[in-house]
């Protein structure tokens, strides 16, 4: 439990590691040929599933506080146990796909959260591939029978980077060649360090093709630190009218619309690229100002803000004016039914905010009033909701604040550091 109390975010501060990029790194490590060596790996739950997983398929692993050493034969074992992804749904739907072509049998189970989440969207596409998948209903345990795959074109019917993904590390094992079209373009960390690890990628405009190829070298990489979880503190400067400055960031592109919406909205922001490794350009942030101005966003922005939607559904209630967030439906079938937990906490905390099928209509400016609120087990609404409690008048609760430890392991220590006036209990 967490309970914070009004206050002014500013300072310097360090975030974990980006987990997307972790769990890709792992995963490709697992696949490379010889000694792998991952540093600034994030210490959160859906990273430790991943590695759990890449243990179980063979791949000897030395973890150690933010470092990992991985030790390869360039190819992957049976599994004598069920692989547990946890409550990581990148987990799950990567290792489907990489798992498709293989020459044995696996299967693929989480927690009773990530069991409940849709997995068709993944599994069609591999099917079409050959790949031999049982589901339970659509769902999770995934049993995946090992099967000769042939490459396909496949276009997402929508933006989808685990989806996206999946589909090209299976393509690492199918014959011919494997084409992911994309509609509106999703999170490209697979595909940039499949290149940067040397394999048969191409990218031309919306499509993206991969084709079958010898297991990569080994290989070093430092994980940039990971802006969606930046983007609370960055957030929370912005609605407090403080400022703060973070470096070591990954600023891929695909990643970096937060920041234009915090422009948008009225804060001061300034990004610079100091460097790129393994294909991620990473640099240093600093967001200052307050914002003022309502934001609307629709199924274009999306994939790039999936993530932060919850936050600006946040930062909506305390501008003046009507602000529309549309186009979310897939927040439906995240860790928790996040388009009703957000409209329920923050409806507590006394925003006008409504909710819609697919996002949010919201009308600002109210004051927010602490009241006691729910994490409802969900790692971004536990931490939203504590920069919901540094802008609102009174001692906010959150119940669950635990959540947080799944991105963010000490993400209270850290808001502290910055100001916020926040104890853990």
């Amino acid at each position: 439990m967490w309970r914070v109390r009004p206050s002014t975010i500013g300072g310097s501060a360090s975030v974990p590691g980006d987990k997307s990029i972790a769990h890709r790194a792992l995963m490709l490590a697992g696949l490379a040929r010889g000694t792998s060596v991952i540093q600034n790996l994030p210490s959160g739950e859906d990273v430790r599933s991943t590695a759990s997983c890449m243990g179980r398929l063979g791949v000897v692993l030395d973890l150690q506080s933010g470092s990992a050493r991985l030790d390869s034969a360039g190819e992957l074992r049976a599994p004598e146990q069920e692989l547990n992804a946890g409550n990581s749904g990148t987990t799950m739907r990567l290792l489907a796909g990489m798992l498709a072509g293989q020459t044995f049998s696996s299967r693929l189970t989480g927690d009773a959260s990530l069991r409940r989440r849709p997995m068709g969207r993944v599994v069609d596409p591999l099917r079409q591939m050959g790949a031999l998948i049982a589901t339970r209903d659509g769902c999770a345990p995934l049993d995946i029978a090992g099967s000769n795959l042939h490459g396909i074109t496949y276009t997402l019917p929508v933006a989808s980077a685990q989806v996206k993904s999946a589909v090209l590390l299976a393509g690492l094992f199918a014959t011919g060649t494997t084409t992911v079209i994309e509609i509106v373009p999703a999170r490209d960390h697979t595909e940039r360090m499949l290149t940067a690890l040397g394999l048969n990628v191409r990218r031309h405009g919306m499509s993206v093709q991969v084709e079958r190829g010898t297991p990569p070298n080994g290989f070093e990489l430092t994980v940039p630190g990971d802006i969606s979880s930046a983007a609370f503190l960055l957030a929370a400067a912005a609605v407090t009218d403080g400022a703060v400055s973070l470096d070591s960031i990954g600023l891929n592109p695909t990643r970096t619309a937060i920041l234009s919406v915090l422009e948008r909205m009225g804060a001061s922001v300034t990004a610079a690229i100091e460097r790129e490794e393994t294909g991620e350009p990473r640099g240093s942030i600093a967001v200052s100002g307050r914002i003022e101005r309502p934001i609307c966003l629709c199924a274009e922005d999306v994939p790039g803000l999936v993530d932060e939607l919850p936050l600006i559904a946040l930062l909506a209630t305390q501008v003046a004016g009507e602000s529309v967030i549309e186009g979310a439906a897939e927040l439906r079938v995240k860790e928790a039914d996040r388009i009703a937990a957000v409209t329920q906490e923050l409806q507590v905390l006394g925003a006008d905010i409504e909710e819609r099928p697919d996002g949010w209509r919201i009308h600002g400016k109210r004051p927010l009033r602490g009241r006691k609120v729910q994490s409802h087990g969900d790692h971004r609404l536990a931490m939203m909701l504590a920069v919901a409690g540094a802008c609102a008048q009174g001692e906010t609760t959150i119940e669950g604040a635990e959540a947080a430890d799944v991105s963010f392991p000490g993400f209270a220590s850290v808001f502290a550091s910055l100001g916020a006036a926040i104890d853990e209990d």
